[in-house]
């Protein structure tokens, strides 16, 4: 392998599956190429394990390649049986559409748009596969793969036992049709997939075979799964996944997730998530091995991956955010900071009326006693909304309540309650 791209995926551990790599690399050192890589539209955000071949499809663009998304309007009606066990539950033709308006703006986030040169291209395959009709579909294409071809794919045998749908049966032929029609009328050499995807990319490598008199130059690549060091799932926590949509995932709560990334994670992590070059890398490392405290390789991962997805405004208010919980000082954060730093926090709700900061300290369950309230309030370990409470008199009332609605206690250093006002 010579080409420089593909040595920086290979050594950024992207690269689990290729077809004929001598023919790929021979064809990125020759010329400038388009390839694609599909998101089907089963929600109305994409969530972190959907964006690494969308990454590396990235990288191939600031390599002088020209990428084609695909947002499967039609595939998203259908459902891929890839990684299941039983059938999707089928969406609605409105359900699909508002989903690939999500999906579209998250896209045009991570990607050059530029109209010359080689800037990304969004298609919808909903324009093509949505014109064919069932007899064109079965004697143009159904008669192309043979069903035995399709019973040795992994993702259909897998499902032998469980039972799978006609529907889901053709997937991998319909996404085959997209290959094709992508390689006809956008002279797209390369599909990119996740490592599920690499018996739709072969079907797909198929089809042109079969559709073309003369001989064909496509190829296909896959990317590994994302696994941490402990063997547990990647992208999840105690809330779900870890969305790109931020009224799903806020940017502070996208901010902790990789912020938190374990030390055996994070150099695995910068290498598949950020545009940050080998040298930046590398350095990082060592300071995963000398100086782990100062947890540089966390912050430049949180810092990266924030500003890609949500923008340097929003990275600055997680950054906020983060400092002012550290230090204990609320006062610099908005009642809507407040409110996105502290929904996971234990809360209660009480009565919209004026209390004594002792009665309340009890009636939340803050302070065990009123005996003990009295103690936390006197000796200082009690704030409101980061200002310290040490007057036994002193009253909760609207001044206290953020927008209204709720204040944030503290007792001691780091135990946060949140008291919701009804």
């Amino acid at each position: 392998m010579t080409n420089e791209l593909l040595q920086d995926l290979e050594w950024r551990e992207l690269l689990y599956q290729q077809t004929d790599a001598e023919g790929m690399t021979k064809l990125l050192d020759e010329q400038s190429v388009s390839l694609y890589c599909g998101v089907d539209p089963t929600a109305d955000s994409m969530h972190i394990g959907h964006i690494v071949p969308l990454l590396t499809l990235r990288r191939f663009q600031k390599a002088g390649h020209r990428p084609i998304l695909l947002v499967g309007g039609a595939t998203g009606m259908i459902g891929d049986p890839s990684g299941r066990s039983e059938e999707r539950q089928l969406q609605t033709v409105e359900q699909i559409d508002k989903n690939v308006q999500g999906i579209r703006s998250q896209l045009e986030r991570i990607f050059d748009f530029a109209e010359d040169g080689n800037g990304a291209q969004l298609v919808n395959n909903r324009d093509w596969i949505g014109n064919i009709n069932t007899i064109e579909f079965l004697r143009d294409y159904g008669k192309l793969i043979n069903v035995n071809y399709m019973l040795a794919k992994d993702t259909i045998a897998s499902r032998l036992d469980t039972g799978i749908s006609f529907t889901e049966f053709a997937y991998t032929l319909i996404q085959g049709i997209d290959y094709n029609h992508l390689y006809n009328h956008y002279n797209c050499r390369i599909q990119v997939g996740g490592s599920d995807q690499w018996g739709n990319i072969t079907t797909g490598l198929e089809v042109i075979r079969k559709t073309h008199e003369e001989e064909t130059k496509a190829f296909g690549i896959t990317i590994p799964l994302v696994t941490k060091a402990d063997g547990t799932k990647f992208g999840k926590t105690a809330g779900g996944a870890v969305w790109l949509d931020s009224k799903k995932t806020s940017p502070y709560e996208f901010y902790q997730f990789w912020i938190n990334a374990a030390d055996a994670d994070v150099v695995k992590y910068l290498k598949i998530f950020t545009f940050l070059s080998r040298e930046e890398i590398e350095a990082l490392a060592v300071s995963v091995e000398e100086e782990p405290h100062l947890r540089k390789a966390q912050k430049a991962l949180a810092e990266e991956m924030t500003r890609l997805i949500h923008g340097q405004e929003a990275l600055d208010q997680a950054i906020r955010i983060t400092a002012a919980l550290f230090s204990g000082d609320l006062k610099a954060l908005s009642a809507d900071e407040m409110k996105d730093a502290f929904k996971d926090v234990p809360s209660i709700e009480l009565a919209k009326e004026d209390k004594n900061i002792v009665d309340l300290l009890v009636e939340a369950g803050i302070s065990p006693s009123k005996r003990q309230a009295r103690e936390d309030v006197t000796n200082g370990a009690i704030s409101v909304n980061g200002e310290k409470v040490t007057e036994l008199e002193y009253v909760i009332d609207g001044k206290d309540r953020l927008e209204d609605a709720f204040s944030i206690v503290r007792r001691g250093k780091k135990k946060y309650h949140m008291v919701k006002f009804v």
